[in-house]
């Protein structure tokens, strides 16, 4: 099956196959052995897609993935892209992707149709039990079951009709009975929820639990304010979505949906969330009321499969989708927004693909790389709960943590080149906040050769890429196939050390 061809999780799972990049799972506990197999999936070199079923207690067919984007090829096939990606170059391929979405987006309005796979059970009122489906606690500290990881919850600005589509984590609540959506502050989907509060009360919600995972991607990107995010799939597919507009809540059902739940979020099912291991590596945010779903009806497919992405102290499940997705987002912005010499960027995922992001430049004037670290901390696609900027000069290749550890011991001077930037945007995922607003500072870190000493600066110590490149042609039966040799022929010391990198 071609990538082109993927209409739902089904398809996906066949392309995943073919790839030889999916592993079946057989007879795993839902109670912390699903969870603690992935988390040592992610730490592999090239962690699979893991397909769990024969859950114990479980009818055979009900089953949870997990892993379907923990890597350059996933990644890629399910942002249609192709296939033959390193991480660099899946970033490259994606900068400039973004906006190209967003301003086709229009032009792929969802196309409604009267029935979807998902209908073929339907649960209502007193028969609404989420227990029947093996949902994974997936972390020993957890305070329950999550149902959602990588799901996406849809909701709608009452005043503008817009939908939105956003990965939040979902609770699951009264022995299956409902569920708890903690939106983050500030997102899309909270706005929505703030606005129908005032309004009605209620907030009419549908969340998919099952899907193509470009959903849950889609779901997680800052797709900006009045773009849905079932518009923007369409435009990386380039095809509209087909939905079934629900006569409950009013809103959509991907007809490529496995499991969904409607309902409303009503103040009074408030219920107790958390904790819950998350994308920073801690258990970030406590226990809380958060407000609960009460559940109309549940619809699943026969068969159905929940989409798992549990998040851990990193590499976890979607690290490095957010990790590629952030990169080529952040490095899209700086080349709209004017500065010269950009090479690359990455959003490592050690920090989630959040906290830690690293740019590689060629630098031009005096001031060069301050102004892109300071353009780079506030840009839309950074600024929610970063940590620290790191530039380094284009020989530095963003994507190793090494070679940036290397540049900071010998191109920084701590007490000239840190820059601290206070009161931004942070948010109570942070391990760091305790109590008030949830501001965040920043550091930026100035890891380039000084301007003004670029030309006099002592030289790298590091044979040219052509004396390697020649070299491992000769030698390479001694050295072995795992040895990363530059593919480029430039004779400088220092050049063509990034060679994915763009040239502006």
């Amino acid at each position: 099956m071609d990538f082109d061809e993927i209409k739902d999780l089904r398809d996906w799972l066949q392309v995943a196959r073919d790839m030889d990049a999916l592993t079946d799972v057989s007879g795993a506990h839902w109670d912390l052995e699903i969870g603690a197999i992935s988390q040592l999936n992610y730490r592999r070199q090239q962690p699979a897609a893991l397909l769990f079923d024969d859950v114990p207690g479980y009818p055979s067919g009900y089953r949870v993935l997990t892993g379907s984007v923990s890597d350059a090829a996933r990644t890629a096939m399910t942002m249609r892209l192709g296939q033959g990606f390193t991480d660099q170059e899946l970033v490259q391929a994606l900068v400039g992707k973004p906006g190209e979405w967003e301003q086709t987006a229009s032009k792929f309005d969802p196309i409604a149709v009267d029935d979807a796979p998902v209908f073929e059970n339907v649960i209502e009122g007193a028969d609404v039990d989420l227990t029947r489906f093996p949902v994974p606690l997936w972390n020993e500290l957890d305070g329950g079951r999550f149902i959602g990881t990588g799901c996406i919850v849809f909701t709608r600005d009452p005043d503008t009709g817009d939908v939105n589509g956003g990965s939040y984590r979902v609770q699951m609540q009264d022995e299956g009975r409902s569920v708890t959506v903690d939106a983050v502050p500030g997102k899309h989907g909270a706005q929505h929820i703030d606005k129908w509060l005032k309004r009605e009360g209620r907030v009419p919600v549908t969340i998919s639990f099952g899907h193509d995972p470009l959903l849950m991607i889609v779901g997680g990107t800052e797709v900006p304010q009045g773009i849905s995010e079932l518009n923007y799939a369409g435009a990386i597919t380039g095809r509209p979505l087909e939905v079934v507009n629900s006569e409950i809540t009013g809103l959509p059902i991907p007809v490529s949906s496995e499991f969904v739940v409607e309902g409303w979020l009503d103040p009074s099912f408030s219920r107790v969330e958390g904790p819950f291991a998350e994308w920073t590596g801690h258990y970030s945010g406590g226990d809380s009321p958060v407000i609960g779903l009460d559940i109309a009806r549940v619809l699943h497919r026969d068969d159905p499969i929940i989409l798992g992405a549990p998040p851990s102290k990193p590499p976890h499940d979607y690290s490095y989708m957010r990790t590629v997705m952030k990169s080529a987002m952040i490095q899209e912005w700086l080349v709209h927004s004017g500065v010269p010499g950009v090479k690359g960027v990455w959003a490592d995922e050690a920090g989630g693909g959040r906290m830690f992001v690293v740019v590689a430049i060629e630098q031009r004037f005096c001031g060069h790389s301050r102004q892109v670290g300071f353009l780079t901390a506030q840009s839309p696609a950074a600024a929610y709960l970063n940590r620290w900027v790191v530039v380094v000069d284009h020989d530095v290749d963003p994507t190793d943590l090494s070679d940036v550890i290397w540049a900071m011991s010998t191109r920084c001077d701590p007490a000239a080149d840190i820059e601290i930037m206070r009161k931004s945007w942070g948010g109570k995922r942070d391990p760091l906040l305790i109590d008030g607003p949830s501001y965040n500072s920043r550091a930026f870190v100035d890891a380039c050769r000084p301007f003004e000493h670029f030309d006099d600066f002592p030289a790298v110590a590091v044979a040219s890429p052509r004396l390697l490149k020649e070299t491992y042609e000769k030698w390479g039966h001694v050295l072995g196939a795992d040895v990363p040799v530059p593919g480029g022929a430039s004779e400088g010391p220092t050049s063509g050390a990034v060679t994915a990198m763009t040239d502006d």
